[in-house]
């Protein structure tokens, strides 16, 4: 089973936390922040000291700023700055973890569904708590307090196709509705059920919010559509989870988002806005990220190879999503600019005019881009390498070969 955030690196078997390696970069400029990497070897933490490969059993926070890596015996937090060791929890081998916390504190581990039941572990501080769950339930993301879980339930159980999003509460091992954004329970029959491609996931800059794009959503019914009596046909929406109010609301895009492939549009967020990129029809979406309406719609430069670029088929217990190794749209921001990436070439636009002020080619296909702390430097995934960029005025300033590299997932100041 797959997540649709993407951001938990399952694979198959599990990595011992005592195989990290290293080996000397090959860079020709000191790399000057540290990188997690996506690769066909599982997850990289790369270095100007080198690579340390954290394998297939590794699960991140949505910001990158904590990390769990599954090993023989149980797992272990690791720093992803220093790729030290924080603490080792003994769980028992077979878990995989799946979702992390936003203060790091917790980390949720999942082992195969079996007679009909989904096997949780939930690690706190505390000590392990384990729950069996009816049904095929997957993690999503939890509260900020620490007290429930944000599940995804497939439906039905014995051949599932589609999901809805529900809550765990983690003292009682009961599952219930969200709420809805007035903060009262979505009534019986009005929930929502999602068969859509979940392309990418942000956290707000408060940490509160969780903004999931979702791409090919024809027919869906909101929750409010629902209530109201209304069709639904929404074709792309940002999902939008309140991990401390436990409200859950989808923001809609206009046509044409969601109507090319998913891995044509990309999803980021500041302290103001959300921002949605669809390099298929040419379009960039602005939306206040606490009123969550659109503000304004503006044209970017389409990226021909992004228009037919197929997504991963789901079938039995597995959402659609970009498979990993597939070069798609990445966006990034800063206040005064936004760097979008597409095909081979990162378009560059001053927010303040909307114009296009910059074209920085790259020699293959983007998989991923990240800046700096201080927004002085991008860094582009590429086919086996990752480009570091001057914001300012596009020159390299490093080049980093990471084989078999699938996505850049995070970038962290070194110490």
């Amino acid at each position: 089973m797959t997540t649709r955030r993407n951001l938990l690196l399952a694979g198959a078997g599990l990595a011992f936390l005592a195989g990290c390696r290293s080996r000397p970069s090959a860079s020709p400029a000191p790399l000057a922040d540290v990188l997690l990497v996506e690769t066909a070897r599982g997850l990289v933490r790369v270095s100007a000291a080198g690579e340390q490969l954290l394998g297939t059993a590794a699960a991140l926070s949505h910001d990158g700023r904590h990390l769990y890596v599954s090993r023989d015996d149980g797992m272990a937090q690791v720093d992803p700055v220093t790729g030290a060791s924080l603490r080792e929890l003994d769980h028992g081998g077979g878990w995989m973890p799946r979702t992390v916390s936003a203060d790091g504190r917790m980390c949720v581990l999942t082992s195969p569904p079996a007679d009909r039941f989904s096997p949780v572990l939930l690690s706190t501080p505390g000590g392990p708590r384990k729950y069996r769950l009816p049904g095929v339930i997957e993690p999503d993301a939890l509260s900020t307090d620490g007290t429930a879980l944000f599940v995804l339930e497939w439906l039905p159980a014995t051949a599932p196709d589609h999901y809805r999003v529900r809550l765990l509460d983690l003292a009682t091992g009961a599952m219930h509705p969200l709420n809805t954004r007035d903060k009262t329970p979505v009534p019986a029959g009005a929930e929502e059920e999602m068969r859509g491609e979940g392309r990418q996931a942000v956290l707000s800059a408060d940490r509160t919010m969780l903004f999931t794009l979702y791409t090919h959503q024809p027919g869906h019914a909101h929750t409010r559509d629902l209530l109201s009596g209304r069709p639904g046909n929404a074709h792309a929406f940002v999902h939008v989870l309140h991990l401390t109010d436990r409200w859950a609301y989808c923001l809609d895009l206009p046509h044409p988002f969601g109507e090319g492939p998913a891995a044509a549009h990309a999803v980021a967020a500041d302290g103001r806005h959300i921002v949605v990129a669809d390099l298929a029809s040419g379009k960039l979406a602005y939306a206040d990220s606490q009123a969550l309406t659109v503000s304004k719609v503006i044209d970017i430069p389409v990226a021909a190879q992004l228009t037919a670029t197929p997504g991963q088929a789901h079938g039995a217990g597995v959402k659609a999503a970009v498979s990993p190794g597939t070069a798609g749209a990445a966006l990034a921001l800063t206040r005064e600019r936004v760097f979008i990436g597409g095909s081979d070439t990162v378009t560059v636009l001053d927010r303040a005019g909307d114009a296009v002020v910059a074209k920085w080619q790259v020699p293959s296909a983007i998989r991923g881009m990240g800046l700096s702390a201080d927004g002085s430097r991008l860094y582009v995934g590429t086919a086996d390498q990752v480009i570091c960029l001057n914001t300012t005025s596009g020159t390299a300033l490093s080049k980093t070969p990471v084989d078999g590299l699938t996505t850049l997932r995070h970038v962290h100041q070194s110490t």
